[in-house]
């Protein structure tokens, strides 16, 4: 019996639904609730405050580098201090130390290291007093602190906001998948076909042939299925997500497989360009939305 194959969308059936997920995304961007940012504001404000009071304005960091830096939102403040502020990761790397209260408790040359690697990048327009070895006025002071609080307060909103996306979207296709019949069991890895879920079964996250798919599932001719969960907030972002990310995992998927033994797929939602999506199906991978999740379902019951 010939293997079914999946859907292959037209140009015009691609910007239809661009144009719909677009739509989705516009509306909820714009009913998002401030109260969100204000609230993260309020409590990164409060952290903030607290660092500038403990150091002395920035001005006795070394004095009390030691309990700042192993208070976890006093070290998250003091990150942000940098201009631009540093993440986490790379402040690691730069200062050639991990960041647990454990290792900066025993170890003082670490300590010095963070406290220099953060001073050095420090933003001299925030905190100019501090270049300058002067007390600040109550307005630097204060301009200083609000303008930090924004600062994590929006990458906080950021942050949140992307995690939630994506974790909807993986949410509501193994509902989807689950809905129409099909099995959720343990993840695992999948190195060949045979490690996959067995037919009408699908597992979350794992790594397939090396690389990691949101959702794996054993369609019920055989084949592995599997998806990729893609949220984009702009049209450039797109690229990354779907050609430079999802669509090469296709490609390396069916090297690894071959053409008759796996259909790569994304699930997507948020802003797309048309020839992006073009190119992406074109090079073997298979789309669906998530505002429409029929299509998925009703292709895998068709591998019966």
């Amino acid at each position: 019996m010939p293997l079914v194959d999946p859907p292959h969308w037209t140009d015009g059936e691609l910007e239809q639904e661009r144009r719909r997920a677009i739509e989705l995304f516009r509306n909820e961007r714009l009913t998002e609730p401030v109260e969100r940012y204000l609230q993260a504001f309020d409590d990164y404000a409060a952290s903030v405050d607290r660092l500038m009071r403990e150091s002395q304005d920035l001005q006795a960091l070394r004095d009390v580098a030691q309990s700042v830096l192993t208070d976890e939102d006093l070290l998250e403040a003091f990150r942000y201090v940098a201009g631009p502020p540093v993440s986490a990761d790379d402040l690691m790397e730069l200062a050639e130390t991990s960041l647990t209260a454990s290792r900066l408790r025993d170890d003082v040359a670490a300590v010095e290291r963070v406290i220099a690697t953060v001073l050095a990048m420090l933003d001299s327009r925030r905190f100019t007093w501090v270049a300058e070895g002067r007390t600040p006025s109550d307005d630097e002071r204060s301009a200083a602190a609000m303008a930090s609080a924004s600062l994590m307060a929006s990458q906080r909103v950021r942050t949140n906001r992307a995690n939630e996306a994506k974790t909807d979207q993986e949410e509501a296709v193994r509902s989807h998948l689950s809905g129409s019949g099909l099995t959720e069991v343990e993840t695992r890895e999948v190195s060949t076909p045979a490690d996959a879920p067995r037919r009408g079964e699908f597992c979350a996250e794992c790594s397939v042939a090396g690389r990691k798919a949101d959702v794996v599932v054993g369609l019920h001719d055989g084949r592995v299925m599997p998806i990729e969960c893609k949220v984009s907030n702009s049209s450039t972002n797109s690229v990354k997500r779907l050609n430079n990310d999802a669509a090469a995992k296709a490609a390396e998927w069916i090297r690894a497989f071959g053409h008759q033994g796996i259909v790569p797929t994304a699930v997507l939602s948020g802003v797309f360009k048309t020839h992006n999506l073009v190119q992406a199906q074109d090079s073997g991978l298979t789309i669906f939305w998530a505002h429409d999740l029929e299509p998925l379902t009703n292709f895998v019951s068709a591998t019966h």
